[in-house]
């Protein structure tokens, strides 16, 4: 952890993956993260494996450098508390239905006198002014809404769900660059705001970025869909003895390439050389990767893609990475002592301050307040 958010308080009431996440990456900048549970805890703490029931591995990879404290929002005495730890806050942050948040007296408008400057950040699963703002939320739901699970449909054009719980993943990502923008908004201005940051349209907008193409323009040049990630020949490639991912993306990796597997005579190709023509045509030059890389050992492939410098990487496995000289050396997995948990290991923050702030340790994650815990 470093401190670039220290003196920043947060009322974390955000539950599951999409919010934790979060604010996890708003904790790992140094801000104060208050995780307020209902009584029983957060439902991902009961996601195994895990040795406790209140501490399975997933809610241990998304709640570092938090603490915790059961508040029942149900009740009068709980909304008392709750409100009380509104007043010395800087942020609330939520993930639940905007409807939800009214019955619990967590919304915006029920807080914002509490505390002036209040920052006010929430991620439900629909935006608030669209005929889905009260629909329930989950990862594989928004995977089928926002066009994913169709876009990595198998060869009999079956949807299918990527197995990670990837838009609760961005949706967080989104969640916490709102975090950050507001306080940077409050610092120069004084003012607090509130800012909903939807989970579907976090999504979408994530992945229309490229795959709106043709339809970018009006009238159309074309259908949905990036052409390049669209084409059949695109895939890791089979080797002699396993399989490469390779990306010869420029000109200039063309060239290359086509050098290296002596395929001269397409050299002077303006389907090869023009960057637009080559867009156009890129299917046929997958092909010909698709038709050389067996050709050769995977280790034979990486020795020359590298020395190259053609874009190039094996296919690893997960448990392949805890291996990954890159990874070892930049220390990503790292073991601790949790106090009550025992040895475990950590996935580190991703962003390292390289100059200007301090490395602090890390803060474990929080166990259950004692009056909650049911073991």
């Amino acid at each position: 952890m470093n401190k670039l958010l220290s003196g920043i308080t947060v009322i974390d009431l955000t539950t599951i993956v999409l919010g934790p996440y979060a604010t996890q990456i708003i904790g790992d900048f140094g801000a104060q993260i208050i995780k307020v549970e209902a009584p029983g805890g957060d439902l991902f703490r009961a996601v195994r494996p895990g040795r406790s029931r209140h501490m399975g591995a997933g809610f241990l990879n998304l709640n570092r450098n938090k603490t915790s404290v059961t508040i029942d929002l149900k009740t009068d005495e709980g909304r008392e508390e709750f409100r009380t730890l509104v007043k010395t806050a800087d942020v609330v942050v939520h993930n639940m239905r905007g409807s939800s948040a009214k019955s619990l007296g967590v919304d915006f408008a029920s807080l914002k006198d509490i505390r002036p400057g209040l920052i006010y950040c929430f991620a439900p699963g629909f935006g608030s002014d669209g005929p889905n703002a009260d629909e329930p939320a989950y990862d594989d739901i928004i995977q089928a809404a926002s066009g994913l699970a169709h876009l990595n449909k198998n060869a009999d054009n079956e949807p299918r769900f990527l197995p990670t719980i990837v838009c609760d993943k961005v949706g967080g990502l989104h969640l916490a660059l709102g975090i950050v923008a507001a306080i940077a908004h409050r610092a120069k201005t004084g003012e607090g705001c509130e800012i909903e940051i939807p989970m579907f349209e976090s999504m979408v907008s994530f992945l229309m970025a490229e795959q709106l193409a043709g339809q970018t323009f009006v009238p159309p040049l074309g259908d949905v869909g990036y052409d390049r990630l669209m084409s059949p020949n695109r895939r890791p490639f089979k080797t002699k003895d396993g399989f490469v991912s390779l990306l010869p993306y420029s000109s200039r990796h063309w060239t290359k390439f086509l050098t290296l597997v002596e395929r001269a005579e397409l050299l002077d190709e303006d389907w090869v050389l023009d960057p637009v023509k080559r867009s156009e045509n890129i299917d046929s030059l997958y092909a010909i990767v698709a038709e050389e890389m067996p050709k050769r050992t995977t280790a034979q492939w990486l020795d020359e893609l590298h020395r190259l410098d053609i874009p190039a990487s094996p296919v690893n496995s997960l448990s392949d990475l805890l291996d990954d000289e890159h990874l070892k050396a930049v220390g990503l997995f790292a073991p601790y002592e949790h106090p009550d948990e025992g040895a475990l290991i950590s996935i580190r923050s991703p962003f390292r301050v390289l100059s200007g702030a301090k490395k602090y340790d890390d803060i474990p994650p929080p166990m259950l307040s004692p009056s909650a815990n049911e073991d």
